[in-house]
């Protein structure tokens, strides 16, 4: 069982709903919250409005994330601002060596996404003309980790001195600098040591592009540093939460900083859109989704997600969704104010890997889990297992295959395996891994988050709980630095 997009992207989910699994009276019993979810999804599009939901300063707020696929004047992402992406992008091309991206949750979740299925493990190795002019990417500010953070300075000092012997230039390092406050301490921590580390060493230049709040009447400590700098400067939008923020200029800077196809992106989350517009559940992927892993935990007890992606590159996907899924829905209480503590609790595999590691669990541990496979049907670069060793028996039984094929050979008998013992799995089909195809992907997924947020009558958009970790650590910083200072 399954629904397929005519994109060919494909929501298979045989081994999660049927007898002995969520069941046709689970989704019947939700028939009247699916309809009213359904028509919350359609005023949040057209009016940016969710039941319940409030800033954290207690306010109204727009929850605006599903008006980010369509570019259109007024909108987050215009005609204007692409262009504004692309010139971006033709800078970095033609005068920058590296890019240090500074973000943390989903200003940084988001955008090693659209990394690793764009660049992959390798991409600072390459030459320059293999990286199509773009420059080395790294990844800082996502934790306050000083051995980190002291070796990649120590890289960018070894390679600038590889840039004054062989290119007799200056190293030039763009600090895409990415807080909607200015406040954030893991980013801001990471990028003042980087910045004066940087700004000493004679063979760097630096610059900053700031993302941040782009308010000006009462501005952001980011905000007003980036005026006073002279920094340029992109948005970090209201009404779009941090973990919903890959389709905004906090991913798609990082985008135009390496080649990606932004409007492609853009096109798949809209096509998404527009199929999750369907008031047919069975013809609406994220509705679907939604409602059977609601079921599914609700009335069967799997109240554990494991995303497990196969395809090494496609790990950082799970990591992303971990942050949308554990933000959005863990929740205390309900939109009345009812102590309700509701959730799913999300857990990062990668396939072939876990499968020598958790899938033991997964096959006899609890029966407390919802394995969610992605595959890649057809890989653009595949390789045939060659008849390396004819002599080795078991070695030439699988010779001759591609590893497009094992891979997903194994998939298919972690699936059955765990079907032929109750255990709830579905899995989610790209036709290819592009740009495109990506975008449909993790709007899918977003949108499923937002229908389950209305199931569970939670608000999906807030986040107090992050909030009660940075109300005492403040203090606790603050007295560190008096300490320090006797």
């Amino acid at each position: 069982m399954s629904l397929k997009l005519k994109s060919g992207f494909e929501f298979d989910y045989g081994n999660l709903y049927g007898e002995g699994k969520v069941t046709d009276a689970d989704l019947k019993s939700y028939e009247t919250d699916l309809k009213k979810a359904h028509e919350a999804m359609k005023v949040m599009r057209e009016k940016g409005f969710i039941r319940g939901h409030l800033s954290k300063d207690g306010e109204p707020e727009k929850v605006l994330f599903s008006q980010t696929p369509y570019v259109e004047e007024g909108n987050i992402n215009s005609p204007a601002s692409l262009a504004r992406l692309k010139k971006l992008q033709d800078h970095v091309k033609a005068d920058v060596d590296v890019v240090v991206s500074l973000g943390i949750g989903g200003s940084y979740l988001g955008n090693k996404v659209l990394f690793d299925v764009q660049c992959g493990a390798f991409w600072n190795t390459l030459p320059k003309e293999e990286r199509k002019g773009f420059p080395r990417v790294y990844f800082s500010g996502n934790n306050i980790d000083p051995r980190a953070t002291g070796d990649l300075i120590q890289h960018i000092k070894a390679l600038s001195k590889i840039s004054c012997s062989h290119e007799k230039k200056k190293l030039r390092v763009l600090l895409l600098l990415i807080s909607k406050s200015g406040g954030t301490l893991d980013t801001m921590s990471g990028f003042m040591v980087l910045y004066d580390a940087l700004k000493k060493f004679e063979n760097v230049e630096v610059e900053v592009v700031a993302v941040t709040d782009p308010g000006e009447e009462k501005p952001t400590l980011l905000k007003k540093l980036a005026m006073e700098k002279g920094w340029e400067q992109f948005a970090v939008p209201d009404g779009v939460g941090g973990r919903f923020t890959v389709f905004t200029e906090v991913g798609l800077t990082l985008g135009a900083c390496i080649g990606f196809d932004i409007q492609a992106f853009l096109d798949g989350a809209k096509d998404m859109d527009k199929a999750c517009q369907n008031d047919d559940i069975w013809q609406n992927p994220a509705m679907l989704n939604a409602a059977l892993k609601f079921a599914a935990s609700e009335r069967h007890g799997r109240d554990i997600e494991v995303m497990m992606p196969y395809g090494d590159y496609l790990k950082s996907v799970s990591e992303w969704y971990i942050q949308l899924l554990a933000e959005s829905l863990g929740k205390q209480f309900n939109k009345e104010g009812k102590e309700v503590c509701y959730g799913r609790t999300p857990c990062v595999a990668v396939g072939t890997t876990d499968m020598h590691s958790q899938t033991q669990a997964h096959q006899q541990g609890k029966l407390n889990k919802v394995v969610q496979f992605i595959r890649i049907k057809d890989w653009e670069d595949d390789l045939v297992i060659p008849n390396a060793f004819p002599e080795a028996k078991k070695l030439a039984d699988i010779a001759g295959v591609t590893m497009s094929e094992a891979l997903e050979v194994a998939r298919q008998s972690n699936a059955d395996a765990l079907a032929s013992n109750k255990r709830y799995n579905a899995c989610f089909t790209l036709p290819t891994l592009n740009a495109y195809h990506l975008g449909e992907l993790l709007y899918m997924l977003a949108m499923s988050i937002a229908y389950e947020g209305e199931l569970a009558d939670v608000d999906a958009f807030d986040q107090p709980g992050v909030e009660s970790y940075k109300r005492i650590m403040g203090p606790k910083l603050q007295a560190l630095k008096e300490a320090k200072g006797k």
